[in-house]
């Protein structure tokens, strides 16, 4: 005998998609001179401008302008990933090899594991306008249920890292890493990242996707 089906057993299949999760994101750029007011910041502006273009999701941010101060980047983000509760934290400045560039370091110094992958591939991008890339030292990790980037420093190369490369047509001609973020996000734990395709769309496997928003 069969029996009759609770109305929250399944989801018609024309039924809409469930609106887009909140996503929490901290935003944190390291510069001793930005910090200090010498002159004024454009790592987190410019981050927060690409994400709200990028994601489709609620956003809320938590931002942060510290010094080049390896403890200090280290204490930022703790707080950001255990305390705030952030899903993505990305981070601007400090990746080179001069002396007071430690972001890299701190940020290996609060990481449970490394994603290397992140990394490179950032560096690939950038070689395609400078040799001095091969100089920026930026790392993915992952923190609790939480997604960790360093990023490059300037407003153009964040985006070029983020979005790709794109010809004269706009056609994308190399990929940017933020493709890969929301099926990591998934994969750790996080809220389901929905992205704009025409400024980044981003990758999943089949058996990973929810039905488009249109």
């Amino acid at each position: 005998m069969t029996t009759p089906s609770s109305p929250t057993d399944a989801r018609p299949a024309d039924a809409a998609p469930a609106p887009p999760e909140p996503v929490h994101i901290g935003l944190v750029s390291i510069s001793d001179r930005a910090s200090s007011g010498v002159y004024t910041d454009q790592g987190l502006p410019s981050l927060r401008e690409w994400l709200q273009r990028a994601l489709r999701n609620p956003l809320r941010f938590s931002e942060r302008l510290i010094p080049d101060e390896r403890e200090g980047i280290a204490a930022a983000l703790r707080e950001l990933v255990d305390v705030a509760g952030c899903d993505l934290v990305l981070t601007t400045g400090g990746t080179g090899p001069a002396p007071r560039d430690v972001t890299p370091e701190a940020t290996a110094d609060v990481a449970d594991r490394l994603l290397p992958g992140f990394g490179e591939e950032m560096r690939r991008i950038s070689l395609h306008f400078v040799p001095t890339a091969i100089l920026s030292r930026q790392l993915g990790v992952i923190r609790g249920k939480a997604l960790i980037l360093n990023l490059p420093g300037q407003p153009k190369s964040i985006r070029e890292t983020l979005e790709g490369l794109r010809g004269a047509d706009g056609s994308l001609q190399v990929q940017g890493v933020f493709a890969a973020v929301p099926y990591c996000v998934d994969l750790i734990g996080g809220p389901y990242l929905e992205t704009d395709p025409e400024v980044c769309r981003a990758f999943r496997p089949k058996s990973a996707q929810r039905p488009a928003r249109t």
